[in-house]
Formats: structure tokens, sequence, C-alpha cells
């Protein structure tokens, strides 16, 4: 799967709607291996921990806040082992345009406490 090819746009779609839902259900967090799993059985092969799924939840947070503004989608997703993001959603959510500042664990729960608001009503 490709950046950019239709595949990886299909992809990208389920990826946002997953992580859109946990958002509406009050920013539920999803280990890797669960999105891994309901994109599976979506039709799209993403392993967990390889391949594209560093980029999909990289353009999931652009698609749903292309100007930084919005909380980021890839804050739901968390390793088995910490429960917690892994350190690429770190980077993300402090370079630009995102430009979250705190310790890992504020900026991590600040960024979960945001998608719960931003979608509770959607």
């Amino acid at each position: 799967m490709r950046k950019g090819s239709a595949e990886y746009d299909q992809a990208l779609d389920a990826t946002v709607e997953i992580l859109r839902d946990r958002a509406r259900q009050g920013a539920e967090t999803v280990q890797y291996s669960q999105l891994s799993a309901e994109l599976e059985r979506l039709g799209h092969r993403v392993p967990p921990h390889e391949g594209p799924m560093t980029y999909l939840l990289e353009d999931a947070s652009a698609a749903g806040s292309p100007d930084g503004s919005l909380p980021l989608l890839s804050a739901l997703v968390v390793l088995k082992e910490t429960r917690a993001p892994s350190g690429g959603f770190f980077r993300l959510a402090r370079r630009a345009p995102y430009r979250r500042t705190g310790d890992d664990t504020e900026l991590w729960v600040n960024e979960l406490k945001a998608l719960a608001r931003h979608f509770a009503d959607r």
C-alpha cells in the first residue's frame, strides 16, 4: 500500500471513521493491534507497527485538523504495553501546525479531553 494510492486513500478514510467513532464515544482509546484488526475487517491490510500505519495516523490527524486548531485523532491510538501513544504521536503533536505543549502526559490528556469535547455532539 503506497501513500497517495487509491488503496491508501480508502484505508485513510476508514481510519478516520474508526477514530471519529471512538472520539464520539468519549475519546475511547484503541490499541494499534485493535485498530489494525478493525481495518482488516473492513478490507484494509495495515500491520499495527509497520508499513503505512504511521502515515495513516498522521494523515488522519491532518484530515481532522489541517490547520492544527482541532484535536488530533491519532491521540486515541495507544501501545498495548504502556496504554499511551507512541513517540510518533508526541513528535507530530509538537511540530507545526499543531505545536502542542506540555510534558507527554499533560499533552496527551489535554488532547483526549479536547477530542471528547469536540466530538460530543457530532
